[in-house]
């Protein structure tokens, strides 16, 4: 019998909570927190009490109220699919009652715009020597994309070379300005310098400032800008061959025009201001004016392409391979009722969580997507609604 305690209740965790809930013989028994129980309540009577067990309001900031609902709850994995400013508390309150951990994006402090795995790696000898896993990054990018490096240098390669990891949203949701996840989260992370890994060290770019124009599989040429993601932290270190690496994301002309005029007028700052009498942070009372990325999945179009341009050696002979995957919008609305961003998020942590609970990826102490064997991983992908594909290029699609 497996117990999971899913912590949060937003776009992700809502696929994660149905997709978890359809298979009984991994996930006997469900339970679900989050600061709002009334989301967690919506969610249990959609899925079903039988189904979600119990639901508990918890505030993920406050690791001894977490680790009070874990030792009421006893499960035997905690699904973490709350803020990121969360991970720590929830990684403390899983080391004091020895329960194993899994997240989908790393830590990063409220008051900086900085993510880095460095806070979260530290636990590696306290989870190690309490005898419990945590699982970190068990989302698309990263998770999914992690894998995929791991597939390809296990299955294509003798050694990678080059990693360009390319995320398109190619759908239309028919809003102004809206973003595909928490606002405030993906307002954060887009607005920050770029970094890449290039021969040996770290190199930064001014936000969103290079730009290349990719065809990207059933959805055509999208411009597509350089960004820093947290994956390529963990697969730099992991696969030391690697000479370059890179994180992409596409944007259109619109999005951007409306970011820029919000960063201007300090929309985007995390810094907080006066106003009446008490302290908002703009970015807060932006991310509560703009469109619940829950809210897009009804009449949302189009599709998204993820995936990995690696290029590397086998036999003497250097060869380039994109592994990716479409999800549509429309078809996991109907599927689960939301779109394809949550989707592409909600899956994942639903597999690793499986791996973990029938001890296929199991091993104490704390570990990124691609330290374990991918192929299990890689399987359940096409069992459970993300199926990849191996296009064998001719070259590099990038002009740098």
């Amino acid at each position: 019998m497996s117990r999971v305690l899913i912590i949060g209740a937003g776009g992700v965790a809502a696929v994660t909570v149905k997709k978890c809930a359809r298979l009984p013989e991994q996930f006997d028994e469900i339970f679900l927190a989050s600061r709002t129980v009334s989301k967690c309540e919506a969610l249990q009577k959609e899925v079903g009490e039988d189904r979600v067990k119990a639901v508990f309001a918890v505030d993920a900031d406050n690791a001894s109220e977490v680790e009070k609902l874990i030792n009421e709850v006893k499960p035997d994995l905690v699904i973490n699919l709350a803020l990121p400013y969360q991970d720590l508390p929830i990684m403390d309150a899983c080391l004091a009652t020895g329960t194993d951990y899994l997240d989908t994006a790393n830590y990063e402090p409220k008051d900086e715009a900085k993510f880095e795995y460095s806070w979260q790696w530290a636990y590696q000898d306290k989870f190690k020597d309490a005898g419990i896993m945590a699982l970190l990054g068990s989302g698309f990018d990263p998770g999914v994309t992690n894998v995929f490096t791991a597939y390809a240098a296990k299955h294509y390669f003798d050694e990678i070379h080059y990693l360009d990891i390319v995320d398109c949203n190619g759908g239309d949701h028919g809003q102004a300005f809206a973003t595909n996840f928490n606002p405030e989260i993906n307002i954060r992370e887009i607005t920050q310098r770029g970094k890449f890994f290039e021969e040996g060290e770290w190199k930064e770019t001014d936000p969103l400032s290079v730009r290349e124009d990719l065809d990207y599989q059933n959805i055509g040429v999208r411009p597509s800008y350089l960004m820093y993601h947290e994956e390529l932290e963990s697969i730099v270190k992991h696969f030391p061959t690697l000479k370059r690496a890179r994180f992409w994301m596409t944007f259109g002309d619109a999005y951007l025009n409306h970011l820029r005029v919000l960063e201007g007028i300090g929309m985007t700052s995390i810094a907080p201001i006066d106003y009446q009498g008490q302290k908002i942070v703009p970015l807060e009372f932006l991310k509560a004016v703009l469109p619940n990325p829950g809210s897009l999945a009804e009449g949302y179009t189009g599709m998204t392409c993820i995936g990995t341009y690696i290029t590397g050696m086998k036999d003497g002979q250097e060869k380039t391979i994109f592994i990716y995957n479409n999800c549509d919008h429309a078809k996991t609305n109907e599927e689960v009722g939301a779109q394809a961003v949550s989707y592409t998020t909600g899956v994942p942590a639903m597999i690793g969580a499986m791996l973990m609970l029938n001890k296929v990826w199991k091993e104490p102490g704390v570990w990124n997507m691609e330290q374990f064997d991918p192929d299990p991983f890689m399987d359940e992908l096409n069992k459970h609604g993300l199926p990849w594909h191996v296009l064998e290029c001719d070259s590099s699609p990038f002009t740098r």
